[in-house]
């Protein structure tokens, strides 16, 4: 994953793009946002004033070991 960050305010939580989700015109991609005990995940399409999901680091790095394993 290559990390691009986004910017905003210096108290919001500090976003990356994942390099593998993008269609090709770099317009479908997942962020995420690390936070003290969990993962935040977001669509970047709708970062403003789309839904957000969490997960704690546990949960998250079994799904990315799974992600990568398929």
């Amino acid at each position: 994953m290559i990390r691009k960050t986004s910017a905003g305010v210096p108290s919001d939580p500090q976003w990356f793009k994942s390099s593998y989700s993008s269609s090709g015109d770099g317009n479908d991609c997942v962020e995420i946002a690390s936070a003290p005990g969990t993962v935040r995940v977001r669509d970047s399409k709708r970062s403003s004033d789309g839904p957000l999901l969490g997960f704690t680091r546990d949960s998250w790095a079994a799904f990315v070991a799974y992600a990568a394993g398929s």
